[in-house]
């Protein structure tokens, strides 16, 4: 009897065994599936990530403004660069809230679904106390005309942006912009309105201005106290490259703010001189302290006379063409139109549409 308890025992310990086996077995089975579940999960996520936000490296991040008036000259500026680069452009586009959802159906709704895109939301009230109305040219007192002082506060995470405004083609590359070196302690690269010569006879023609002269009212006291030189070449703001850590360190916006409170108050600018009032604060805040541009890269005044025209084969050569002035290409009468023209893509909801010699626009 005491040999069969003790192969009971044996037999007991054995099957024990056994069982302990199975289970450890079936456990890492289990625990082999699941990590690889969760590795393919995890490689889900970050594919989708991917998609919904650009990251930081290889990427060309442009900054353009979107209002509902002129919403398809946005989408035409979009066209114009995602059409002619081989880049990843991913695309932050600034609007009001109003007008998010017409964004939206006009990228889905048509070719430029296949870009990367973020719509972020502008909020006017910062610009409470800061800009004095004037009716000579109210459209560039639109709020999203000063979204380019607020970069650093845009929901993005890169440190160097391109900013455009919307009434732009690109016809050139965008990421060659992109490259651009901006110098050492600049916050900014912007193109001077006195570099190219092929444009001056255009600028004299039109009397446009391209010195701080134009847009600086040198009779007030605050403006003198500058010691900037009338003479001085000015630029245009509305194309330029971004450092945005260079940005913040010098509190750019800040100084912005302050020229912008400083008017409000004296009404040392106006937008009856040649730049508007968005103008003038960057023309105080970075004087003497940008890169310059390639002048190619900003082809310019195409907007100030509906007869003044550039050649045909200086044109050819602009990588980047901008209509500033208030005759855009996208109503009548414009110069150059058919190269905004070819851009242009409809709007599936009908509430942009162009205004041409036989339209009823």
């Amino acid at each position: 009897m005491a040999l069969l308890r003790k192969i009971n025992r044996v037999l007991l310990v054995l099957l024990v065994l056994m069982l302990c086996l199975l289970l450890r077995s079936t456990l890492l089975r289990a625990s082999s599936r699941l990590s690889i579940t969760q590795k393919a999960s995890e490689r889900t996520q970050a594919q989708a990530s991917a998609v919904r936000s650009p990251g930081t490296d290889n990427v060309v991040p442009v900054i353009i403004c979107a209002s509902e008036e002129r919403v398809g000259a946005t989408m035409a500026t979009i066209n114009s660069i995602f059409s002619n680069t081989d880049a990843s452009v991913f695309f932050y586009i600034v609007t009001l809230r109003d007008t998010v959802r017409l964004i939206r159906q006009y990228i889905e709704k048509t070719t430029l679904r296949h870009i990367r895109y973020k719509i972020l939301e502008f909020n006017p009230m910062v610009l409470r106390g800061k800009v004095r109305p004037d009716t000579s040219r109210p459209d560039l007192l639109h709020p999203l005309n000063f979204v380019r002082f607020y970069l650093p506060q845009l929901d993005i995470s890169h440190k160097k942006v391109i900013y455009l405004d919307d009434d732009v083609i690109v016809q050139g590359d965008i990421k060659h912009l992109f490259q651009t070196k901006v110098k050492q302690g600049h916050a900014a690269a912007f193109a001077t309105d006195c570099d190219l010569p092929s444009t001056h006879e255009m600028v004299h023609s039109i009397g446009m201005q391209t010195t701080y002269m134009g847009f600086l009212d040198y009779r007030k006291q605050e403006v003198k106290d500058l010691g900037i030189d009338p003479r001085d070449c000015s630029f245009n703001p509305g194309v330029f490259v971004a450092d945005i850590s260079q940005w913040k360190k010098q509190k750019i916006t800040k100084q912005l703010e302050k020229w912008m409170e400083e008017n409000f108050k004296q009404n040392i600018y106006s937008s009856a001189m040649a730049g508007g009032v968005a103008t003038p604060p960057m023309l105080i805040v970075f004087h003497d302290k940008y890169t310059t541009l390639d002048p190619l890269w900003h082809v310019r005044h195409l907007g100030w006379s509906p007869d003044a025209h550039y050649s045909e084969s200086f044109l050819q050569e602009a990588h980047l063409l901008h209509w500033n002035g208030p005759f855009k290409p996208w109503n009548y009468p414009a110069v150059h139109s058919d190269l905004w023209e070819r851009w242009f893509i409809p709007d599936p909801s009908g509430k942009f549409s162009l205004v041409r010699p036989d339209s009823d626009g």
